[in-house]
């Protein structure tokens, strides 16, 4: 008798050493500079990340336009091949390119609601600054929705086996997943700050 672990999820964390301080204070340089200048992204926030500010709703090509942006993406690159080559994805001779990358302040109480990232196969998240006590990246079992009559879980049972796993954010610290996985932020219950830069890979 055997009991088999069928359809795994995934997931890959990664964290820079040496060369994210420097980075990160690039990067909070260029979002105090952004924030100021885009309109567009202010107002988005307001409507849909109270207390916040991120660029998703205005730019979403930051790796093209700052520095210290496309630096985080030559050091992710090798990370995410590593992860395709981990999942078994048969690249063709195609290329996994980052396609859009924005930035997120999360002020007191503000919140991500749950999403995937859609049309995509590769997403992820890097950590610029993440106060003690703020909110994890919590992630969803894609199959909860199919467990109608499932008992709850005992709270000594593997992480495996829970419906949602909070990861915890840290400086210089990324996860990869593939993006078709739903996540979320709760709101960040500290006074100090989160930020963090959020991308897509696609296959092209």
């Amino acid at each position: 008798m055997a009991t088999h672990t069928l359809f795994p999820t995934h997931l890959y964390e990664g964290r820079f050493t040496s060369q994210y301080t420097a980075l990160n204070r690039r990067i909070l340089s260029d979002l105090e500079g952004l924030e100021l200048l885009d309109d567009a992204g202010r107002r988005w926030s307001t409507k849909n990340y109270r207390g916040g500010y991120t660029s998703y709703g205005s730019v979403t090509d930051l790796h093209r336009r700052f520095p210290a942006f496309e630096e985080l993406e030559r050091l992710l690159q090798p990370h995410a091949k590593r992860y395709a080559a981990a999942l078994g994805w048969k690249l063709r001779g195609r290329k996994l390119t980052m396609t859009t990358c924005w930035v997120s302040r999360m002020a007191r109480n503000t919140r991500h609601a749950m999403h995937n990232h859609p049309f995509c196969v590769m997403s992820g998240t890097y950590y610029v600054a993440a106060p003690r006590g703020t909110s994890s990246l919590k992630v969803e079992d894609p199959r909860l929705a199919l467990k109608s009559a499932c008992p709850i879980r005992k709270g000594s049972s593997p992480t495996v086996l829970h419906p949602f796993v909070s990861l915890p954010p840290a400086p210089g610290r990324f996860y990869l997943f593939e993006s078709w996985l739903r996540h979320e932020v709760p709101a960040n219950p500290v006074g100090r700050e989160r930020v963090s830069v959020s991308f897509n890979y696609e296959w092209s």
